[in-house]
């Protein structure tokens, strides 16, 4: 699988809620685990590899290596509390990194690869993690969240840096 780059068209689309967990599904969920994996990532949603499907896997724990990988389908975020400012950087938008704001702690609600119904409270960086990643399943990156100085900022950096890999 490849990981779709900043700013292409499918990263700015909501996905769709997903219906049937079958070996299709299953099949996908493996990939992008081994995609988030091999690129030393803490979590993939599926607009990332070019699927509008409400579907994030994660792996904190590993911090880049499976330990605890968590999947969510058609994750929901019930409730939020707090507020923190961290570190946040993401596998589409590669070599970049800036401070973002985001709830302290959240609860999520999901399904699970079995489809079981999976609740998580979480803090740190499980809640960054869960934020981020539930954006992208929204249309939106961890950039659109920088206040309009910074995302001009990040704008003429992240030109260079594209034009850099060419």
């Amino acid at each position: 699988m490849n990981i779709l780059v900043y700013p292409h068209e499918i990263l700015k689309t909501k996905a769709r809620p997903i219906k049937l967990i079958d070996g299709a599904l299953q099949e996908m969920i493996d990939q992008m685990l081994s995609t988030m994996y091999e690129a030393k990532g803490l979590g993939l949603a599926a607009n990332q590899v070019g699927e509008l499907k409400q579907l994030v896997v994660m792996d904190v724990a590993g911090k880049g290596k499976p330990e605890k990988p968590i999947v969510l389908i058609n994750p929901v975020i019930v409730a939020s509390e707090g507020e923190e400012i961290g570190e946040e950087g993401c596998l589409s938008v590669p070599d970049y990194s800036a401070k973002v704001k985001r709830a302290a702690k959240v609860e999520v609600v999901g399904y699970d690869r079995h489809e079981q119904e999976i609740r998580l409270q979480a803090e740190g960086l499980m809640a960054r993690c869960i934020q981020h990643e539930l954006d992208h399943l929204n249309g939106l990156c961890f950039v659109d969240r920088l206040s309009p100085v910074r995302r001009v900022m990040f704008r003429k950096k992240w030109a260079r840096i594209r034009q850099d890999k060419t």
